[in-house]
C-alpha cells in the first residue's frame, strides 16, 4: 500500500459502477479515491455470497441458533478450506462488533473460515476507518448484508453512561457512544440495554450515511442491520 497513485474523482454512480466491476473481475484498480493495495487476480474460490441480503440474513440467524442450541456444524474450517479460501475470498455476511473476547462472530454464527468479513472495536463503533473496511467488504468482496452487533452489559457502554475518565485514546470511543447515552435518557428498562441499542442503531444509520453502502442498498444489494448479543444465553435478536 505504499505505492501512491493519482487520485482520481469519481461521482457516487461511477464508484459504485466501478465497485460491481471489481467484484466481477477480482482486480482493484486506481480510483477509488486512495492507494489501495491492488487485490489479487485469481477469482475468489467460494461463491457463497451469491446469495440475497435477506438469504445473507438468514443465514446468520441459522447459524446463531444452531450455537444456542449446541448443535454447531462447525462448517468451513477443515484444511481444504484452509486451501481453497488461501485463493481467494468472497465472504457473504460482514460484522462490526465489539472487541468485547465473549462474542467472537465465527463462533457465535457458527461460520467458518472466510465465510465472515469482521471488523472489532471496543463499543462496536463506526469510526472512518470501520466504514472504509465495510465499504470494502461490500462494494469489494460482495458482502450481501452488514450486522452491527452490540452486546448486553458491554463495557465501553457502562463506562460511557459513567462518564468514565479514562487515559489515552479510550476517551475517544467513549464519545463516539455518548450521543446514544443523551438520547437515553428517560426512557423505561435497563438503562445500560437501552443505551447499547441505542448505540447500535446510532451505527447503523451512520453506516446507511456512506456512499457507497446507500448506492449498494439502493440496488438491492446489501442491507444493514442491528442486533443485540445477549451473553448470557448466546442468542442475537434483531434490534430497530
Amino acid at each position: 500500500m505504499s505505492r501512491q497513485h493519482p487520485q482520481t474523482n469519481f461521482s457516487r454512480r461511477s464508484l459504485f459502477k466501478f465497485g460491481a466491476g471489481a467484484i466481477g473481475t477480482g482486480v482493484l484498480t486506481v480510483g477509488l479515491g486512495s492507494n489501495l493495495l491492488a487485490a489479487e487476480k485469481t477469482p475468489a474460490a467460494p461463491a457463497e455470497n451469491d446469495i440475497t441480503p435477506d438469504k445473507a440474513l438468514q443465514e446468520l440467524l441459522e447459524g446463531n441458533e444452531r450455537f444456542v442450541k449446541a448443535k454447531r456444524r462447525n462448517p468451513n474450517q477443515t484444511h481444504s478450506r484452509l486451501v481453497e479460501v488461501a485463493k481467494g475470498q468472497k465472504p457473504f455476511a460482514s460484522i462490526l462488533g465489539c472487541a468485547d473476547s465473549r462474542v467472537p462472530s465465527e463462533i457465535v454464527f457458527d461460520q467458518g473460515l472466510g465465510d465472515l468479513f469482521v471488523c472489532r472495536i471496543a463499543g462496536n463503533i463506526a469510526t472512518t476507518q470501520q466504514i472504509g473496511s465495510l465499504e470494502f467488504g461490500s462494494l469489494v468482496l460482495g458482502t450481501k448484508v452488514i450486522m452491527v452487533m452490540g452486546h448486553k452489559r458491554c463495557g465501553a457502554v457502562e463506562a460511557a453512561i459513567k462518564g468514565a475518565q479514562v487515559p489515552g485514546q479510550i476517551g475517544t470511543l467513549l464519545a463516539a457512544i455518548q450521543p446514544s447515552v443523551e438520547s437515553s435518557k428517560g426512557k423505561s428498562g435497563d438503562k445500560l440495554e437501552n443505551v447499547c441499542k441505542a448505540n447500535v442503531l446510532a451505527q447503523v444509520e451512520k453506516l446507511k450515511s456512506s456512499s457507497v453502502l446507500s448506492e449498494l442498498i439502493k440496488a438491492e444489494k446489501l442491507k444493514i442491520v442491528g442486533s443485540y448479543y445477549d451473553l448470557d444465553s448466546g442468542r442475537i435478536s434483531l434490534v430497530s
